[in-house]
Protein backbone atom coordinates (compact mmCIF):
# COMPACT_ATOMS: atom_id res chain seq x y z
CA UNK A 1 0.00 0.00 0.00
CA UNK A 2 1.51 3.64 -1.01
CA UNK A 3 0.42 7.11 0.61
CA UNK A 4 0.28 9.76 -0.98
CA UNK A 5 0.24 13.27 -0.23
CA UNK A 6 1.13 14.28 3.49
CA UNK A 7 1.46 11.05 4.55
CA UNK A 8 3.07 9.38 1.71
CA UNK A 9 5.89 12.20 2.14
CA UNK A 10 6.20 11.02 6.48
CA UNK A 11 6.13 7.57 5.63
CA UNK A 12 9.23 7.97 3.51
CA UNK A 13 10.67 9.96 5.56
CA UNK A 14 10.25 7.78 8.73
CA UNK A 15 11.45 4.60 6.48
CA UNK A 16 14.66 6.73 5.48
CA UNK A 17 14.89 7.22 9.54
CA UNK A 18 14.79 3.36 10.51
CA UNK A 19 16.98 2.81 7.67
CA UNK A 20 20.09 4.82 8.60
CA UNK A 21 19.59 4.15 11.96
CA UNK A 22 19.58 0.10 11.67
CA UNK A 23 22.61 0.57 9.25
CA UNK A 24 24.37 2.31 11.88
CA UNK A 25 23.08 -0.20 14.76
CA UNK A 26 24.50 -2.21 12.79
CA UNK A 27 28.22 -1.04 11.82
CA UNK A 28 28.14 0.05 15.76
CA UNK A 29 27.79 -3.46 16.84
CA UNK A 30 30.84 -4.68 14.21
CA UNK A 31 32.87 -1.85 15.90
CA UNK A 32 32.26 -2.84 19.62
CA UNK A 33 35.49 -3.44 20.62
CA UNK A 34 37.08 -0.48 19.45
CA UNK A 35 34.30 1.22 20.27
CA UNK A 36 34.40 0.06 23.66
CA UNK A 37 37.99 1.01 24.10
CA UNK A 38 37.38 4.63 22.37
CA UNK A 39 34.25 5.25 24.72
CA UNK A 40 36.43 4.70 27.78
CA UNK A 41 39.46 6.73 26.51
CA UNK A 42 36.68 10.33 26.11
CA UNK A 43 35.49 9.27 29.74
CA UNK A 44 38.71 9.41 31.38
CA UNK A 45 39.73 12.39 29.64
CA UNK A 46 36.44 14.21 30.73
CA UNK A 47 36.99 13.12 33.55
CA UNK A 48 40.65 13.62 34.08
CA UNK A 49 41.41 9.74 35.66
CA UNK A 50 43.55 7.60 34.22
CA UNK A 51 47.24 7.60 34.55
CA UNK A 52 49.71 7.80 31.23
CA UNK A 53 49.94 4.40 31.32
CA UNK A 54 46.14 3.64 30.77
CA UNK A 55 45.74 6.11 28.26
CA UNK A 56 49.24 4.88 26.20
CA UNK A 57 47.00 1.18 26.79
CA UNK A 58 43.71 1.98 25.61
CA UNK A 59 45.93 3.78 22.69
CA UNK A 60 47.31 0.83 21.61
CA UNK A 61 44.00 -0.95 22.21
CA UNK A 62 42.29 0.91 19.39
CA UNK A 63 45.51 0.68 17.39
CA UNK A 64 45.23 -2.64 17.51
CA UNK A 65 41.15 -2.99 16.87
CA UNK A 66 40.41 -0.81 14.40
CA UNK A 67 41.46 -2.73 11.51
CA UNK A 68 39.78 -5.75 12.34
CA UNK A 69 36.80 -4.40 13.50
CA UNK A 70 36.05 -0.75 12.39
CA UNK A 71 37.14 -0.96 9.08
CA UNK A 72 35.60 -4.45 7.75
CA UNK A 73 32.15 -2.85 9.57
CA UNK A 74 33.16 0.67 7.34
CA UNK A 75 33.33 -0.94 4.10
CA UNK A 76 30.16 -2.79 4.89
CA UNK A 77 28.34 0.29 5.94
CA UNK A 78 29.48 1.64 2.68
CA UNK A 79 28.52 -1.29 0.90
CA UNK A 80 24.94 -0.14 1.97
CA UNK A 81 24.90 3.22 1.37
CA UNK A 82 26.26 2.50 -1.86
CA UNK A 83 23.15 1.01 -2.78
CA UNK A 84 21.09 3.82 -1.86
CA UNK A 85 23.58 6.47 -3.91
CA UNK A 86 22.97 4.54 -6.55
CA UNK A 87 18.90 4.22 -6.29
CA UNK A 88 18.32 1.07 -4.78
CA UNK A 89 16.72 1.70 -1.86
CA UNK A 90 14.58 -1.45 -1.30
CA UNK A 91 17.64 -3.98 -0.81
CA UNK A 92 17.47 -5.31 2.86
CA UNK A 93 20.16 -3.82 5.13
CA UNK A 94 21.05 -6.45 6.69
CA UNK A 95 21.49 -8.99 4.29
CA UNK A 96 23.40 -6.14 2.16
CA UNK A 97 25.37 -5.29 5.55
CA UNK A 98 26.87 -8.66 6.15
CA UNK A 99 27.28 -9.72 2.77
CA UNK A 100 29.41 -6.71 2.56
CA UNK A 101 31.52 -7.16 5.48
CA UNK A 102 32.59 -10.95 4.49
CA UNK A 103 32.79 -10.16 1.11
CA UNK A 104 35.66 -7.47 1.90
CA UNK A 105 36.76 -8.23 5.35
CA UNK A 106 40.48 -8.75 4.02
CA UNK A 107 40.84 -5.90 1.76
CA UNK A 108 39.65 -3.57 5.01
CA UNK A 109 41.24 -5.48 6.99
CA UNK A 110 44.46 -4.97 5.45
CA UNK A 111 43.87 -1.32 3.96
CA UNK A 112 42.58 -1.27 8.49
CA UNK A 113 46.43 -2.32 9.07
CA UNK A 114 48.45 0.21 6.34
CA UNK A 115 46.37 3.03 7.47
CA UNK A 116 46.55 2.33 11.08
CA UNK A 117 50.47 1.63 10.58
CA UNK A 118 51.27 5.22 8.81
CA UNK A 119 48.80 7.42 10.55
CA UNK A 120 50.39 6.14 14.19
CA UNK A 121 53.48 6.95 12.83
CA UNK A 122 52.61 10.02 11.05
CA UNK A 123 51.11 11.18 14.61
CA UNK A 124 54.68 10.32 16.36
CA UNK A 125 56.48 12.85 13.76
CA UNK A 126 54.50 15.31 13.81
CA UNK A 127 54.14 15.40 18.04
CA UNK A 128 57.93 15.09 18.02
CA UNK A 129 58.89 17.52 15.18
CA UNK A 130 56.14 20.44 16.81
CA UNK A 131 57.22 20.11 20.23
CA UNK A 132 60.45 19.17 20.77
CA UNK A 133 62.38 20.11 17.96
CA UNK A 134 61.70 23.48 17.40
CA UNK A 135 64.18 24.27 14.09
CA UNK A 136 62.42 21.34 12.40
CA UNK A 137 58.36 22.55 12.78
CA UNK A 138 58.30 23.08 9.30
CA UNK A 139 58.96 19.56 8.89
CA UNK A 140 56.78 18.46 11.84
CA UNK A 141 53.73 20.65 9.58
CA UNK A 142 54.64 19.11 6.02
CA UNK A 143 54.12 15.53 8.21
CA UNK A 144 50.72 17.00 9.80
CA UNK A 145 49.21 18.07 5.90
CA UNK A 146 50.58 14.26 5.08
CA UNK A 147 48.51 12.92 7.42
CA UNK A 148 45.80 15.19 6.97
CA UNK A 149 45.78 13.32 3.16
CA UNK A 150 46.25 10.00 4.00
CA UNK A 151 43.27 10.54 6.57
CA UNK A 152 40.94 12.02 3.55
CA UNK A 153 42.21 9.13 1.48
CA UNK A 154 40.31 6.60 3.66
CA UNK A 155 37.10 7.90 2.02
CA UNK A 156 37.95 6.55 -1.43
CA UNK A 157 39.87 3.59 -0.31
CA UNK A 158 36.33 2.36 1.14
CA UNK A 159 34.23 3.49 -2.03
CA UNK A 160 36.44 1.65 -4.08
CA UNK A 161 36.87 -1.13 -1.97
CA UNK A 162 32.77 -1.35 -2.59
CA UNK A 163 32.22 -0.26 -5.80
CA UNK A 164 35.23 -1.95 -8.26
CA UNK A 165 36.58 -5.15 -8.56
CA UNK A 166 39.97 -4.39 -8.12
CA UNK A 167 43.21 -6.23 -6.19
CA UNK A 168 43.80 -4.82 -3.00
CA UNK A 169 47.39 -2.87 -4.17
CA UNK A 170 44.80 -1.27 -7.01
CA UNK A 171 42.47 -0.21 -4.35
CA UNK A 172 45.40 1.44 -2.56
CA UNK A 173 47.16 3.20 -5.22
CA UNK A 174 43.96 4.60 -6.90
CA UNK A 175 42.68 5.81 -3.50
CA UNK A 176 45.59 8.25 -3.06
CA UNK A 177 45.39 9.13 -6.91
CA UNK A 178 42.21 9.89 -6.62
CA UNK A 179 42.80 11.51 -3.76
CA UNK A 180 45.11 13.55 -4.78
CA UNK A 181 44.21 14.29 -8.06
CA UNK A 182 39.97 14.84 -7.46
CA UNK A 183 40.78 16.84 -4.12
CA UNK A 184 37.96 19.08 -4.17
CA UNK A 185 35.07 16.84 -3.53
CA UNK A 186 37.34 14.78 -0.76
CA UNK A 187 37.86 17.47 1.10
CA UNK A 188 34.27 18.57 0.55
CA UNK A 189 32.74 15.31 2.46
CA UNK A 190 35.71 16.16 5.00
CA UNK A 191 34.09 19.32 5.83
CA UNK A 192 30.89 17.78 5.84
CA UNK A 193 32.06 15.05 7.75
CA UNK A 194 33.49 17.37 10.32
CA UNK A 195 30.09 19.36 10.35
CA UNK A 196 28.57 16.03 11.46
CA UNK A 197 30.94 15.20 13.64
CA UNK A 198 30.54 18.64 15.40
CA UNK A 199 26.24 18.22 16.12
CA UNK A 200 27.37 14.81 17.00
CA UNK A 201 29.05 16.48 19.90
CA UNK A 202 26.02 18.61 20.97
CA UNK A 203 23.93 15.61 20.52
CA UNK A 204 26.08 12.57 21.66
CA UNK A 205 23.15 10.04 21.07
CA UNK A 206 23.21 10.57 17.33
CA UNK A 207 26.67 8.85 17.02
CA UNK A 208 24.72 5.51 17.53
CA UNK A 209 21.80 6.53 15.29
CA UNK A 210 22.99 8.00 12.25
CA UNK A 211 26.46 10.11 11.83
CA UNK A 212 28.54 7.17 10.67
CA UNK A 213 25.87 6.38 8.45
CA UNK A 214 25.52 9.74 7.15
CA UNK A 215 29.23 10.23 6.82
CA UNK A 216 29.52 7.76 4.70
CA UNK A 217 26.72 8.66 2.36
CA UNK A 218 28.18 11.72 2.03
CA UNK A 219 31.30 10.25 1.26
CA UNK A 220 29.86 7.75 -1.23
CA UNK A 221 27.89 10.34 -2.68
CA UNK A 222 31.20 12.59 -3.93
CA UNK A 223 32.49 9.88 -4.77
CA UNK A 224 30.25 8.42 -7.03
CA UNK A 225 29.32 12.17 -8.50
CA UNK A 226 33.47 11.93 -9.50
CA UNK A 227 33.38 8.20 -11.12
CA UNK A 228 30.18 9.78 -13.02
CA UNK A 229 32.26 13.00 -14.39
CA UNK A 230 35.44 10.27 -14.79
CA UNK A 231 33.16 7.93 -16.76
CA UNK A 232 31.63 11.07 -18.89
CA UNK A 233 35.02 12.04 -20.03
CA UNK A 234 36.58 8.73 -20.54
CA UNK A 235 33.34 8.36 -23.17
CA UNK A 236 34.05 11.85 -24.37
CA UNK A 237 37.40 10.96 -25.12
CA UNK A 238 36.41 7.54 -27.05
CA UNK A 239 33.80 9.50 -29.06
CA UNK A 240 36.37 12.18 -30.29
CA UNK A 241 39.05 9.41 -31.05
CA UNK A 242 36.28 7.24 -33.07
CA UNK A 243 35.60 10.83 -35.00
CA UNK A 244 39.18 11.29 -35.74
CA UNK A 245 39.45 7.70 -36.86
CA UNK A 246 36.13 8.19 -39.03
CA UNK A 247 38.08 11.43 -40.01
CA UNK A 248 41.22 10.37 -41.17
CA UNK A 249 39.62 7.23 -42.88
CA UNK A 250 37.39 9.45 -44.82
CA UNK A 251 40.54 11.65 -46.03
CA UNK A 252 42.29 8.37 -47.03
CA UNK A 253 39.00 7.38 -49.42
CA UNK A 254 38.91 10.45 -50.58
CA UNK A 255 42.64 11.09 -51.58
CA UNK A 256 42.52 6.87 -53.08
CA UNK A 257 39.44 8.48 -55.14
CA UNK A 258 41.55 11.32 -56.22
CA UNK A 259 44.65 8.66 -57.39
CA UNK A 260 42.23 7.01 -59.07
CA UNK A 261 40.69 9.73 -61.07
CA UNK A 262 44.18 11.18 -61.89
CA UNK A 263 44.65 7.22 -63.22
CA UNK A 264 41.88 7.42 -65.42
CA UNK A 265 42.67 10.96 -67.05
CA UNK A 266 46.35 9.59 -67.67
CA UNK A 267 44.84 6.01 -69.10
CA UNK A 268 42.58 7.82 -71.82
CA UNK A 269 45.14 10.39 -72.64
CA UNK A 270 47.17 7.45 -73.99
Amino acid sequence: MEFKGAMGGLYRITEWISRIAFSNILWALCSIPFLFAAVLKIIMLGTGTGGPNEQLTLNWAMGILAPFTVFPATAALFTVVRKWVMGNTDVSTFRTFFQGYKENYVKSMLGGLIYTLLIVIMYVDVTVYMTQMANFKIVGILMLVLMIILFVSMFNFFSIVVHYQMTFKQVVTNSFLLTVARPIRVFMTLIGAGVLGYIGLKYPALYFIAIPTLIAMLAFFNFYATYNKLQMQVEQSKLKEEEEARKLEEEGESGEDKIEDEDDRDTKRI
